[in-house]
């Protein structure tokens, strides 16, 4: 369980204790939370003394993970292609999280249609193995052709990748449930209100089917549910 990003000022005297400065987010996150969608890394690519001192403070949490976004510089610059030293730069400094490193996850822009499924392919491919990727697809054509969402879906389960599920109320093509490997990976982009019960509520039930059908592992990541209420009572129903 996670959230996006550990700076949250409305979390302090919420979730963080009163008072909390900027530089202990992270101190206090990890006691909430096992893992983090870590947008930070779309934005910049981090030399690896930078990732060290995030995984020193993790190590209050023996269970902790980072899950890195690849950078926007190779999926929505360069958009896969000739990104190969881009993708080393950016191994080379998310590997400096040792035990502390989740899956990574490669976000597609919304306009990365199944025309570039070649590209994709071929990026796929070449991606080091020792590492978990999952694969987050936006445009709608990938879901709204059975064709297309088949060839894809079947790549990435022949490459022993996985699919990002985004579950976002405007978006419910994204939310497609198809799993290439036995590991899931959940976005969750909440609207901080009582509507996220029932939906909340639904993951529960589908990931314990998931988990007596021999589902591994499971992220769950809320990338925007700001109630530590509706939080906490998720993180709950999970572990029960």
């Amino acid at each position: 369980m996670g959230c996006a990003k550990w700076g949250r000022k409305e979390w302090v005297g919420q979730i963080y204790p009163p008072k909390t400065k900027d530089a202990n987010f992270l101190d206090e996150y990890v006691k909430h939370f096992d893992s983090i969608e870590l947008n930070a890394t779309f934005y910049n690519l981090y030399p690896a003394s930078t990732i060290a001192k995030w995984k020193e403070k993790a190590e209050l949490n023996p269970d902790f993970k980072f899950c890195p976004k690849f950078s926007q510089s190779i999926s929505h610059i360069r958009r896969l292609k000739n990104a190969e030293e881009i993708t080393t730069t950016f191994y080379e400094g998310i590997l400096a999280f040792g035990d502390k490193l989740g899956p990574l996850f490669l976000q597609l822009s919304d306009n990365f249609t199944p025309k570039s499924y070649p590209e994709l392919k071929a990026y796929l491919e070449q991606l080091p193995k020792d590492v978990p990727v999952f694969v987050e697809l936006r445009h709608k054509e990938w879901f709204a052709n059975d064709e297309v969402r088949q060839t894809v879906f079947n790549m990435l389960r022949d490459l022993n990748l996985g699919a990002v599920i985004t579950d976002a109320s405007g978006r419910r093509d994204c939310v497609h449930m198809n799993l290439p490997t036995p590991h899931a990976f959940i976005r969750y982009v909440g609207n901080g209100d009582a509507s996220d019960d029932p939906r909340l509520d639904d993951w529960v039930y589908r990931i314990k089917q998931w988990r007596d059908m021999g589902l591994k592992s499971v992220w769950f990541l809320c990338t925007s549910m700001t109630s530590a209420t509706r939080r906490k009572k998720l993180i709950t129903s999970l572990k029960n």
